[in-house]
């Protein structure tokens, strides 16, 4: 028995003399030490895994030439040949982070995003829906976001000292060229389609990418909803009106198609609001629309969607320019919109998204001088009460054909470029009080090609460079607009941006056919942002610079209209923008605040100078709250919006110098308004539910605070009237009721 111990001894200490000690240290290639890397000798059960320091250490008996391995979810994997002998090995490893879009730097200079999945969302697409002030209404939502203006008085996003027309929304990379219905004389109209008909939407502020073009300040870029989780109906009663619809999935769950009608009658909701304008049309709209969508076997879309609406609308105004007549404002709207799109995955890491458009708007107005009696009056001395008295039709169709191919590259490097032609025909017919008609028409074929390259160094440091040209037949010149974003990201996971670019822009279609030769009018964006997005609240602050040239002059033609002479303006707008949300704070209450700076000048159309334009005040902000107390199945949402006050002009022709002057001058009051809603969920904790519904009640300028938004002037510059809205608040109540899925469990988590 002593003999066997002695073998084992003698056994075991020769095996300690043959094994080899490998040892050292994992780090990322910052210094940073990386644990639980799996070690391994290849072909082997020999190897370790390292501790929190990166440190790692093991035993082999093997001898010769080996391979070493190294490995962890995240990191390349790493390999290394070494030769193994009697002495102890150290070898110290730097392992390189792979570029993953979960850990990646995300490229936000200038954009907002909404959506329920997107990484550097900001919002969700719920809370387009549920702040108080948005009603509903996709570009609203954004209003109460760092940048944007609170212009109530017309319709649009004005963004960055950026008239409306300096925005532009897109579908599915498709230009939306009538997205608001038709404007009236001093009352803000709202965006003709459904929040609920997007699945994403970027609002990008300035620098935004180089596959869109054609607006010098913004971008609102919406995608669709591909396939419904299940076929569905709706149907929605409210004080404006009714409507009801049904998306159908099929049982294969590879193709659905869906229709909607809407019926909006404003009677009730005047009844209950009542509107300083004597409505002799109540707003009458009748909307439809149908889509469908079919998956492809390699796992692509097909996407329709059409669109239809014919509205109508008439109001009488106290006459400025006189103590008993009225003006008399009627308005018809017809409008289609048809997009289809497809998209594929093809080969080694291409894809095709194609899309194509059409669309048409008519809008016929009339506008009448009218006595007591509401008959209308034909006045010739003096002339100005005769051009009171007119008939305005204007027709427009527009198409769009347009393919972005994409080729991934390694990780998620992504190179991207493409081509856009649109082509727009737009006619007006100006009837005179005497019957006498001017029509003018402008045809346009503006085609452009974009390239575009997302470059991720590591996860921390990215960039997207990318550059559009584009030729227009308007002004038949070139222009090419390079583009350049870069993001950092920092160690405690925030991040740091800068974003450059050229942005060109078209003459508005009112002030065409121009006098003379025209050109792009162009604007140079700068944008440094600083940003820190957890899963609980969101932090970003943004500086901005932004350059106007070649901005349009306007002067009067002989027909008395407004015409672009040429591009001697000139202008810019700086500032500084902030934005916080919280959801940790105090339990099951979400907030946030916003507030913008802005300074801004130009001189354009008829301006005198560079002035501050009449839609930009220097300060806004913005405050929304939201609470879901689930004992009681409702939902509280508040939002207050202020704004200092907006500068007006009253500009008057002097004869003497043969230009425009500023006649008068001044600032509206400050912009203040509280908004509240409130969401009732019946059935909420109920199970086998057939049906979702949900009561809201919503009131906006809940304090009925004053607010002006401009100032008119009568003909001779010697009364001036305030421009307000058309109530001094609005009450909502509606409910919507959803057939076949149970929307219970969103509206709770977009609230806690």
């Amino acid at each position: 028995m002593k003999g066997v111990f002695t073998l084992l001894i003698l056994l075991l200490g020769l095996s300690a003399i043959s094994q080899v000690k490998i040892e050292g240290k994992i780090t990322d290639t910052k210094g940073k030490p990386v644990g639980g890397v799996s070690i391994t000798l290849k072909d082997t059960y020999d190897g370790a895994t390292t501790d929190s320091l990166g440190n790692y250490s093991f035993l082999t008996t093997e001898k010769g030439k080996k391979i070493l391995e190294a490995s962890i979810i995240g990191y390349k994997p790493f390999e290394q040949e070494i030769n193994l002998e009697s002495a102890p090995m150290t070898l110290n490893i730097s392992m390189k982070e792979l570029v993953t879009e979960l850990k990646a730097v995300v490229i936000s200079a200038g954009s907002f995003v909404a959506s329920d999945k997107n990484k550097g969302a900001v919002l969700s697409a719920l809370d387009i829906v549920t702040t108080p002030s948005a009603n509903g209404d996709v570009t609203s939502a954004f209003k109460s976001l760092p940048g944007t203006q609170q212009v109530g008085e017309s319709e649009g996003l004005f963004v960055r000292g950026g008239s409306a027309t300096e925005s532009k929304i897109y579908m599915d990379g498709n230009l939306v060229n009538n997205f608001f219905y038709s404007s009236t004389p001093g009352i803000a109209t709202r965006g003709r389609f459904n929040p609920f008909l997007f699945k994403g939407t970027i609002f990008s502020s300035g620098g935004y990418s180089a596959l869109y073009g054609q607006a010098l300040s913004s971008a609102l870029i919406l995608e669709s909803k591909d396939l419904p989780e299940k076929t569905e109906a709706d149907l929605a009663l409210s004080v404006i009106g009714v409507g009801g619809g049904i998306q159908h999935l099929a049982k294969d769950k590879k193709s659905a198609w869906g229709v909607s009608y809407n019926y909006t009658n404003l009677w009730l909701g005047f009844a209950i609001n009542k509107q300083k304008q004597d409505f002799y049309q109540i707003p009458v709209y009748h909307q439809g629309d149908a889509n469908f969508r079919i998956k492809t076997k390699n796992g692509g879309m097909i996407k329709y969607y059409g669109y239809i609406s014919a509205n109508k609308t008439g109001f009488r105004n106290a006459d400025i320019d006189s103590a008993v007549l009225k003006n008399a404002f009627y308005l018809e709207n017809l409008n289609t919109y048809q997009n289809i799109n497809w998209r594929e995955n093809f080969g080694v890491g291409w894809k095709i998204t194609t899309g194509i458009s059409f669309s048409t708007n008519k809008d016929d107005m009339n506008n009448e001088l009218q006595d007591a009696n509401n008959q209308k009056k034909v006045i010739t001395n003096p002339s100005f009460y005769a051009f009171k008295n007119f008939k305005l039709n204007n027709s427009a169709q527009y198409a769009q054909a347009r393919v972005v191919l994409d080729k991934k590259l390694n990780g998620l490097n992504v190179i991207r470029f493409g081509a856009d032609y649109f082509y727009s025909k737009e006619k007006s017919t100006y009837t005179l009080y005497d019957g006498t008609k001017f029509t003018e028409s402008v045809t346009d074929n503006l085609e452009s090609v974009f390239a575009e390259a997302d470059l991720f160094i590591t996860n921390d440091l990215a960039a997207k460079v990318g550059g559009r040209v584009e030729h227009s037949a308007i002004v038949n010149k070139w222009n090419v607009a390079p583009r350049v974003s870069v993001a950092y990201k920092f160690r405690d996971n925030s991040q740091a941006s800068f974003a450059y670019g050229l942005f060109y822009q078209n003459p508005e279609r009112k002030y065409l056919p121009a006098v003379a030769s025209l050109d792009f009018s162009r604007a140079a964006h700068y944008i440094l942002q600083y940003q820190k997005i957890s899963k609980d609240r969101t932090f970003r602050v943004e500086a901005f610079y932004k350059k106007y040239t070649d901005l349009y002059k306007t002067a009067t033609s002989p027909t008395g209209r407004e015409v672009a002479t040429n591009n001697n303006g000139f202008g810019d707008a700086k500032g500084l923008e902030f934005f916080f949300r919280d959801k940790k704070t105090f339990k099951n209450v979400d907030y946030w605040i916003s507030y913008s700076y802005l300074d801004t000048k130009r001189d354009y159309l008829n301006y005198p100078q560079a002035i501050t334009p009449s839609f930009a005040a220097n300060h806004t902000a913005a405050f929304v709250i939201k609470k879901f107390v689930l004992p009681w199945k409702t939902g509280f949402n508040v939002s207050y919006n202020f704004a200092t006050g907006r500068p007006y002009y009253r500009f008057a022709y002097d004869n003497t110098q043969s230009k425009y002057v500023i006649a008068d001058a001044g600032k509206t009051i400050n912009y203040n308004s509280m908004s509240f809603s409130v969401n009732y969920l019946p059935k909420l904790g109920k199970t086998n539910a057939k049906s979702f519904i949900v009561w809201v009640l919503g009131i906006n300028n809940v304090l009925g605070q004053n607010q002006v938004f401009n100032y008119n002037y009568n003909n001779a510059g010697t009364r001036k009237e305030a421009v307000t809205p058309p109530s001094k608040r609005f009450i909502y109540i509606g409910c919507f009721i959803s057939f076949g899925i149970d929307r219970t469990q969103d509206a709770i988590n977009n609230n806690l």
